[in-house]
């Protein structure tokens, strides 16, 4: 779940200065397409895009997917 909130971060302030708050290197590498893919429209809504990737999981590329363990 801290993956999906890093990606969020990510997604919803995607010009940030520190690396932390938008999630690791990995995670915004893994799922950054797969967010903008499945849930634009729902930025920069917190909740909504973090409804949008647990919905759509199943759709998720296998390394945003992994993400969520």
């Amino acid at each position: 779940m801290s993956a999906l909130i890093a990606l969020v971060a990510l997604v919803a302030a995607a010009s940030t200065t520190t690396s932390d708050a938008a999630g690791t290197r990995e995670q915004r590498r893994a799922c950054r397409a797969d967010a903008m893919k499945f849930c634009r429209d729902h930025v920069p809504n917190v909740k909504r895009i973090t409804a949008c990737m647990e919905k759509n999981i199943a759709k998720l590329s296998p390394a945003c997917r992994a993400q969520f363990r």
